[in-house]
């Protein structure tokens, strides 16, 4: 199994008082151990990297992230991401941009999304998106 792992599931793990006690941190923990496929794109690597004030955490922590692939978003990903935007919008959701290219690339590369942001649960409501 593939796991895209949202930013609001890495911005509670690696609070600096330490993990939130959250199943979807306990999940991710899990995910880990088992050793299965964690993927990123890159708005969620930006987010995770741009909270970081000092330098030496930064770069610890991308030191840390460089072992998960990042799945590539083209010109489909886009297409398909402002289609999910469109459809929201018809059903009377407002989703950021970045929410929308995420749950296009889990549903394109067939990945369960773990995460703990409530709009993805409205998108998995009527698109193909799998939540964990």
């Amino acid at each position: 199994m593939t796991v895209l792992v949202d930013t609001s599931v890495w911005s509670l793990s690696l609070r600096k008082d330490g993990p939130a006690n959250q199943v979807s941190v306990k999940k991710l923990q899990h995910l880990l151990l088992d050793t299965q496929d964690i993927v990123l794109i890159g708005i969620i690597l930006q987010e995770i990297l741009q909270g970081f004030r000092q330098e030496r955490t930064f770069t610890k922590v991308l030191s840390y992230f460089k072992a998960l692939p990042l799945l590539p978003l083209n010109r489909s990903d886009c297409i398909a991401a402002a289609k999910l935007r469109r459809q929201a919008t018809a059903k009377g959701l407002n989703l950021s941009t970045p929410d929308c290219q995420i749950a296009a690339a889990a549903i394109k590369h067939n990945c369960h999304l773990l995460t703990t942001d409530k709009d993805f649960l409205h998108i998995a409501k009527w698109a193909p998106l799998q939540l964990l």
